[in-house]
């Protein structure tokens, strides 16, 4: 089991901002064929579009204007292929969901590549902006799209910031039966 916790601790002061909530994340599954692995081994500084905590410090890509929050799932490729990022929330919400990239509980899709013109920096993030994300199982949906000019398999790095803790594991993606990877986990 993976356990993410963001700061409780003692009870607030008067006039003290209210602890962080806590997010613990349960019965995390990998996609069949991939380990996961606790993505951040210190590095050195925050390198930009590779969906991996570089610096170790709970907060994947930052800096590099990507948006975080106590939920994120960042997917990063190189080429031209068409690699797709979804979520499926505790309320089956999508993210995204048609043309929609945001849902009403507050989960939003950033980046959508390689259709918002990502110059060769393949990055696919979604990222909830609330203080308390729904409870409930999540799955994050990767699948492979087109593959225009890139020659399969395509690698690709997901990256989930769960509270504080970064978790991530490489995954290649091919047509047919190996096209999609799904990893899921409970709050």
């Amino acid at each position: 089991m993976f356990v993410a916790a963001l700061a409780g601790g003692c009870a607030p002061r008067i006039g003290a901002k209210a602890p962080e909530p806590t997010v613990v994340a349960s019965n995390v599954e990998a996609p069949a064929g991939t380990t996961l692995v606790q993505a951040c081994t210190p590095t050195g500084p925050e390198l930009c579009f590779n969906a991996i905590d570089d610096n170790c410090n709970g907060v994947i890509d930052e800096g590099c204007g990507v948006p975080t929050g106590l939920l994120q799932f960042t997917l990063a490729w190189a080429g031209s292929a068409e690699v797709d990022l979804v979520l499926v929330t505790p309320s089956k919400e999508r993210v995204p969901e048609g043309r929609a990239r945001s849902t009403p509980s507050g989960f939003h899709l950033d980046r959508d590549c390689p259709q918002d013109g990502c110059g060769g920096q393949n990055v696919e993030n979604i990222h909830y902006d609330g203080s308390e994300p729904p409870r409930g199982h999540y799955v994050v949906e990767i699948t492979l799209g087109e593959l225009h000019d890139s020659a399969p398999p395509i690698a690709a790095r997901f990256g989930a910031r769960l509270g504080t803790q970064t978790v991530g594991f490489d995954v290649t993606l091919s047509p047919g039966d190996d096209a999609r990877k799904q990893f899921g986990f409970d709050l």
